[in-house]
């Protein structure tokens, strides 16, 4: 109990992006035709039109990567205090999402931008808090 209390702010953020990006990822295996389907019409402006399905694949294994890191880090947290696990999957978030960020740049999809900065703001916070 001990553990929770005196690092809730960090396991609250990394509950945050284990549902986020867990959420994400299965939404993307089970829909992924979807998914497909209207990113490459998103894309088709764009630099990445030819590489969609691999940018997907990529995005997915990144997503699943980072949220089940977060949420290992959580268990590990309240079990023994360390934050091992969680830096790291916070890191892979702040990676993930700016890839994300770089998309919608590409796309020039501004206010889809905007809303992975909704993200990466309390992301990059939380490496920060979890830093040495």
């Amino acid at each position: 109990m001990e553990n929770l209390i005196s690092n809730a702010t960090e396991i609250l953020l990394l509950l945050f992006l284990t549902i986020t990006f867990l959420q994400s990822g299965i939404d993307k295996m089970l829909d992924w035709k979807g998914n497909l389907g209207w990113l490459t019409g998103h894309f088709s402006k764009s630099i990445f039109k030819g590489s969609v399905p691999v940018l997907l694949g990529t995005i997915l294994v990144l997503e699943m990567l980072s949220g089940i890191l977060c949420g290992v880090g959580v268990f590990q947290f309240v079990i023994d205090g360390d934050s091992s696990i969680g830096f790291l999957g916070a890191v892979l978030s702040a990676i993930t999402l700016l890839l994300l960020l770089l998309g919608q740049r590409v796309a020039k999809d501004n206010a889809g931008a905007q809303t992975i900065v909704v993200y990466l703001i309390p992301t990059v916070f939380l490496v920060y808090l979890m830093q040495g």
